[in-house]
């Protein structure tokens, strides 16, 4: 599609991607890619770091400078008004996340508590197969992030926040330390509170650190409680629960954990409203009272389509609009075979279901685990869907922490089961107990203390479901003699 002579468009030819986009209230186009060159809307080839200076003077900073106008409960409403919710997985509201911190005792005065210690977590560990839409904030537009983080520690009334930043992103850990030392010096953090010292709502002013910490590379940093024991410098071994991070998180006080792409939205919620965010997205395609899925997300496509990258669309857009229209197609002209819709861990949608909404109700629609990242890898008709299963399975059984026996043996065991189908050397009974295996290992089962193994099971399991026709030519069929006796003597 050729651009604008402003540079934006809104829609695709079909209009179905991003069709209220123009009625924004900060003038059209995108919102978390308003300053990142991004198809359709502007030639990424533009694009590059922008610094505080840039970022202040188009715009940023205004939605902290409203919050620190409002109370910190306030802040809190607004977020919950815009139902914003979690965008690194689980899709949890993150207004409602917020609540579950320790109440603040009121005086008479109407002063609150000393909230003591508290800490900010901020997910950036992003180390899902196929996800790479926080890496596109952070290597580019790093200040939204930190925006994002100065308002969710004035809401929740928390002093220290960490950035937990996966060990391979080398770059954007040095791009993100350079942001924080510009927001550092310009008065954001540290010093005499947020914003220079200014005069907060809550009565004076309001100080945050932020600090940036580089994990090793370990997938399972990426739960939550694993990303805590990764910054205390121990394992990255996930912690039972309850008690929940809110109530005890990093050095035992009180933690919210947020992800890159949730903070980047806080900005643009307390600027325009809750209200303006839920004009954007759509409400549950199962009707009833099952949470919306409001406002845009960044979507990160991979695989075999024509131009993969990061799209800024609107919760809601078909997988087919997605991959046709933003992505050009799928490569060589070749069918669509099959999808990851959001990380390998959310398993697969088949050839049938191209016409999948990527929403939060993907997962009971379409069984699939969940929406997750919503970063598609997509698949064309040649691929071969075993050697899929196969690599997933050896991705997980790599990554496994080891801390639960049914994770750590089984992940093992599918892998060896997984190769000795692709191979050819397996027998109809291996498929039924690949099945066995992977739905026996989670936390859903009770079986696991941590999501990975659900992942695991989840990615092999749709897989199987959904090719199986793939599975039974790769194995030899399972013969059980059957002897027949006839009289005494018969043998």
């Amino acid at each position: 599609m050729p651009f604008a002579p402003n540079g934006l468009t809104t829609t695709t030819p079909s209009g179905k991607v991003n069709p209220r986009m123009e009625g924004l209230a900060h003038g059209g186009g995108p919102i978390l890619t308003k300053r990142i060159p991004c198809w359709p809307y502007a030639d990424p080839k533009g694009r590059h770091v922008v610094s505080y200076d840039e970022y202040a003077k188009t715009g940023g900073y205004a939605g902290l400078r409203k919050a620190l106008s409002i109370k910190p409960d306030a802040v809190t409403e607004e977020v919950k008004k815009s139902v914003l919710r979690g965008r690194g997985g689980a899709g949890f509201p993150t207004g409602l996340k917020w609540t579950f911190l320790p109440k603040l005792a009121v005086d008479e005065a109407g002063h609150e508590a000393d909230p003591g210690q508290r800490y900010l977590a901020v997910n950036a560990d992003e180390s899902e197969p196929g996800t790479f839409k926080d890496r596109l904030l952070m290597d580019f537009d790093p200040h939204l992030m930190l925006e994002g983080i100065a308002i969710a520690c004035y809401a929740c009334r928390i002093k220290t926040a960490y950035i937990f930043i996966r060990g391979e992103y080398h770059h954007q850990a040095h791009v993100v330390e350079k942001a924080i030392q510009e927001a550092y010096a310009n008065g954001v953090f540290g010093g005499a509170g947020l914003l220079n010292g200014a005069n907060t709502a809550r009565g004076g002013s309001w100080k945050v650190d932020c600090y940036l910490h580089r994990g090793a590379g370990a997938y399972i940093c990426g739960e939550e409680t694993g990303l805590l024991e990764a910054l205390e410098g121990k394992r990255g071994w996930p912690r039972i629960k309850p008690p929940f991070p809110a109530v005890k998180g990093l050095f035992g006080k009180p933690t919210i954990i947020n992800n890159v792409e949730t903070l980047a939205h806080l900005p643009s919620i307390v600027e325009f409203g809750g209200e303006w965010f839920t004009k954007h997205g759509c409400p549950s395609s199962l009707g009833g009272n099952n949470p919306p899925s409001y406002g845009t997300k960044l979507m990160g496509v991979s695989g075999h389509v024509n131009r993969p990258g990061v799209f800024e669309c609107e919760l809601g857009i078909p997988l087919r609009v997605l991959v046709e229209e933003l992505c050009g197609g799928i490569r060589g002209g070749k069918k669509f075979k099959g999808a990851i819709a959001g990380g390998i861990s959310m398993g697969i949608l088949g050839p049938d279901q191209f016409e999948a909404e990527l929403d939060f109700d993907i997962g009971r629609r379409y069984n699939v685990l969940g929406l997750g990242t919503a970063c598609p890898t997509v698949f064309d008709e040649d691929t071969d869907m075993v050697a899929v299963a196969r690599n997933i399975a050896r991705f997980f059984k790599h990554e496994s922490c080891g801390q639960c026996t049914p994770c750590r043996e089984g992940s093992g065991w599918l892998y060896q089961l997984m190769g000795r189908i692709e191979a050819g050397d397996a027998k109809t009974k291996d498929l039924d107990l690949a099945l066995e295996i992977a739905t026996s290992m989670g936390s859903m089962p009770g079986t696991t203390i941590c999501g990975l193994a659900d992942g695991n099971n989840w990615a092999v399991r749709t897989i199987m479901n959904k090719y199986w026709s793939e599975f039974e030519k790769r194995v030899k069929p399972t013969f059980v003699p059957v002897k027949v006796s006839i009289g005494a003597g018969a043998r």
